[in-house]
């Protein structure tokens, strides 16, 4: 606030000048136009027989005295007849151009130089009786020494106070601000006073009440982050909990192993079987180690909507055929249902989203993974990919024939490292939980169902009885982006 104070302090000395300036012209403006009217009343016309009357000019000492009366200032005056020719007074005053010669009788004034000095003029063209034709011109000049001095005393009168009137409204200015800034100054204080892991809500009573909301925001997100932080330390824990069970039986193996070597008693089956388990257990390890990532990868929400359109029947088509070996091992009938962009070379309309490809990619292959971890052998996974004839939403099922997941259970299966009671399935616990991430990073939503494929005559005959599960994701739709083929719209 100081900087605007000083700037506009100097602009206010200009705007007192020039309104001095004008103040000081009015009164003396007047009293030069009444000489110019006092010399007017000098002139005269005469009658020349037979020819266009004479004008004449005769000033009295009288006169003449009461025109130079004031010692301060110098006095100049001219008189010019209608035909333009010199009078009286002073012959070298400059003549007012002809677009300043105003109306008869009107005085006019105007700035002008004489002998080298500026000087203020008033001049008048008079009507004479007797004179038809043109009228006489009369100028009174005078230099500005009065005015200014007039000029310089208002200046004085209205400067001189405010040198006394802006340092104390600086003052003032800097104690209203700093007794107005000393609560935040405090309140910064103790925000700083801090330690890093202290996330408890900073009192709103002790702040300004202008800087409230602020302060209401800063404690929201501190409440943000201490769940998140704390959602992360769960999660670490658990993750090492995790960890420690595979862990422990690889070491655990090693060492039995290495005490019937060193005991003379190597029998190779009895080898074998521990380098299985010891293979089982690091391959546990390497699989809750790339869940681990791909959770850690999923919670990135930075890079979701940055991408453009995605085709989703490529993305399903391609996790189906990733994962059809392990579902021949397992003797499951892995299908997929829906568009075939693959096979046209084009992307099926209305089927694109828009987000992180691999993000996207993982989202399928873990529930296609989770649907042949839970289905027994001789079952049925399908990958369905559906087109919404509004174009609003995508829709991506996968269905099994699996033994189903109780209701009471279905929101909890999508928590890390929760696993249903009574399977004996291997697994990490976290497939589900970066199914709910990503699908949450990309504005979808996850809905989980029986499956009833017995009901719908979808299980061939021998197949192993059981409600299923159907996972429903449905994302946002976007336009497809045009491809290099396509013809151009419009």
């Amino acid at each position: 606030m100081l900087a605007p104070l000083l700037l506009l302090w100097p602009m206010s000395v200009v705007l007192t000048w020039l309104v001095a300036q004008g103040i000081a012209n009015k009164p003396f403006d007047r009293e030069l136009g009444d000489k110019a009217r006092l010399v007017a009343q000098h002139l005269s016309v005469q009658a020349q027989p037979g020819g266009t009357p004479h004008t004449l000019f005769s000033l009295p000492a009288e006169a003449a005295e009461l025109l130079h009366a004031d010692e301060s200032d110098t006095l100049y005056y001219q008189v010019i007849s209608p035909g333009g020719e010199f009078i009286g007074g002073d012959r070298l005053m400059p003549a007012p151009a002809d677009e300043e010669v105003a109306a008869i009788g009107s005085m006019v004034f105007r700035d002008d130089e004489m002998n080298g000095e500026p000087v203020r003029v008033a001049y008048v063209r008079v009507r004479l009786p007797g004179q038809a034709d043109g009228a006489p011109l009369v100028q009174v000049a005078e230099t500005l020494g009065k005015r200014s001095r007039l000029a310089t005393e208002i200046i004085k009168g209205v400067m001189l106070p405010q040198f006394v009137i802006l340092p104390v409204a600086v003052l003032l200015v800097w104690l209203a601000l700093a007794r107005g800034i000393a609560p935040l100054n405090e309140l910064q204080q103790r925000i700083r006073r801090r330690e890093s892991h202290d996330l408890s809500p900073i009192d709103e009573r002790e702040a300004p009440e202008e800087v409230s909301p602020l302060v209401r925001a800063i404690n929201d997100l501190l409440a943000r982050l201490d769940r998140s932080i704390s959602t992360q330390k769960h999660f670490l824990a658990d993750a090492a909990h995790q960890l420690k069970t595979p862990l422990a039986g690889l070491r655990t193996q090693a060492e039995l192993a290495q005490r019937e070597i060193d005991a003379g008693q190597s029998d190779p089956q009895t080898l074998k079987k521990s380098l299985q388990q010891i293979a089982r257990s690091s391959q546990r390890a390497a699989h809750m180690v790339n869940q681990l990532l791909a959770m850690a990868r999923a919670e990135n929400a930075a890079q979701s909507l940055t991408h453009p359109a995605i085709d989703m029947t490529r993305l399903a088509t391609e996790a189906v055929r990733d994962l059809v070996p392990r579902a021949l091992e397992k003797r499951i009938d892995l299908g997929y249902e829906g568009p075939e962009a693959v096979r046209t070379g084009r992307p099926a309309p209305g089927l694109h989203v828009r987000g992180q490809p691999v993000l996207l990619r993982e989202l399928i292959r873990n529930l296609v993974d989770n649907a042949l971890n839970y289905t027994p052998s001789g079952g049925t996974v399908t990958v369905r990919v559906v087109d919404d004839p509004f174009g609003q939403v995508v829709v991506l099922q996968v269905e099994d024939s699996g033994p189903g997941i109780p209701a009471a259970e279905r929101e909890k299966v999508f928590q890390p490292f929760y696993r249903a009671l009574g399977t004996n399935v291997d697994g990490s616990g976290l497939g589900l939980a970066i199914v709910a991430e990503i699908a949450s990073q990309h504005g979808a939503e996850v809905s989980l169902e029986d499956a009833n494929l017995r009901s719908r005559n979808a299980l061939p005959d021998g197949a192993p009885a059981g409600p299923g599960a159907r996972f429903t994701v449905r994302f946002p739709a976007v336009p497809a982006d045009p491809g290099p083929d396509d013809p151009p719209k419009g």
